[in-house]
């Protein structure tokens, strides 16, 4: 990661894309903590990450859904959402009531005491984010939030996202993803990482204008049979020819 600068404000939502390897996760472990970076300065709402007091800061302003599921397979979905609302300082009068209210919006309710290990993959994502959303941070790290769940729990995914980002305005949130039309469904902002370095950064439009030409072919191409492929040479006229090796 070499050079990264941008800044957010509340009721932005800024995407991170870039294939597997181009540094997005990386960033999101500067950011939290989990790594330091050998230069630079990272500040999240004014609190400086890299030293002991500012992260000690910082880190009670931000939720993180990380790529890979946080989640205790023995625990249920209820239990996750109270240890930590426990561990966010959420006051205990309140727990209930923000506990209900996320397991709503993340369509979580018929799942309410069913373990972990016991959930499809798509719900482990619905309550990695909800756990990330727990309390209303200011800020929010989703890294690919949307991966391995179904068309529909996508787009439900993607509501919520702009609910708490450009609907509500409370809060900003950077995503990472694969997934250009996801990008442009969600974010205001966008930049694409390769070796680390943004090579370009603007809204979706911008970059589209800038970058977007040419055209992008799909092809399917099915396995023929030896009998296909007789049968194709027939109607090629070619069907008389002798000692065809056909592999």
């Amino acid at each position: 990661m070499q050079n990264v600068s941008f800044g957010l404000e509340y009721g932005e939502c800024f995407a991170l894309l870039g294939i597997s390897g181009a540094g997005k996760t990386t960033i999101f472990k500067c950011l939290t903590g989990e790594q330091y970076p050998t230069s630079g300065l990272l500040t999240i709402n004014g609190a400086n990450v890299n030293s002991r007091k500012g992260f000690e800061e910082a880190r009670r302003q931000i939720g993180y859904c990380p790529q890979f599921d946080a989640i205790f397979e023995g625990l249920t979905v209820i239990e996750h959402l109270q240890i930590y609302s426990a561990l966010k300082g959420i006051k205990a009068a309140l727990r209930a009531r923000i506990i209900q209210k996320a397991m709503v919006d993340m369509d979580l309710l018929d799942y309410v005491n069913i373990r972990a290990n016991n959930l499809s993959g798509g719900n482990k994502r619905k309550l990695s984010v909800a756990i990330a959303l727990l309390g209303n941070p200011p800020l929010v790290f989703l890294d690919e939030p949307s991966t391995g769940v179904d068309p529909q729990a996508k787009r439900f995914m993607w509501n919520i996202v702009s609910k708490i980002s450009t609907l509500r305005k409370k809060s900003a949130v950077i995503i990472t993803t694969h997934s250009m039309e996801e990008a442009e469904a969600l974010c205001t902002k966008m930049g694409i990482m390769v070796d680390g370095q943004f090579k370009c950064f603007g809204s979706s439009q911008n970059i589209k204008d800038k970058y977007g030409t040419g055209y992008e072919i799909e092809m399917k191409i099915r396995t023929l049979t030896e009998n296909d492929t007789r049968e194709i040479l027939k109607k090629c006229g070619l069907g008389d020819l002798q000692n065809i090796d056909i592999q």
